[in-house]
């Protein structure tokens, strides 16, 4: 393994990972709907309490994946 690239060691994955949630979360509340893992849709208008779940749930998982990226680089 040691021939990966440094991005692709651990905690860097943890921070790529961040910047991917923190980027589907931003993009997902400015278009207005959210991409459901089961691979369905959730629109903020039909649906609002379900849909600032979903979207929070995002912004959860980034802040996580942040937060145990500078806990192993500390």
């Amino acid at each position: 393994m040691s021939n990966l690239p440094w991005f692709l060691t651990q905690p860097y994955t943890l921070a790529i990972a961040g910047m991917f949630f923190l980027f589907l979360a931003t993009v997902y509340t400015y278009i207005g709907k959210v991409g459901l893992r089961t691979g369905g849709w959730v629109y903020r208008a039909e649906a609002p309490k379900r849909y600032w779940l979903e979207v929070a749930m995002y912004y959860l998982a980034a802040v996580l994946m942040f937060g145990l990226f500078w806990y192993k680089t500390r």
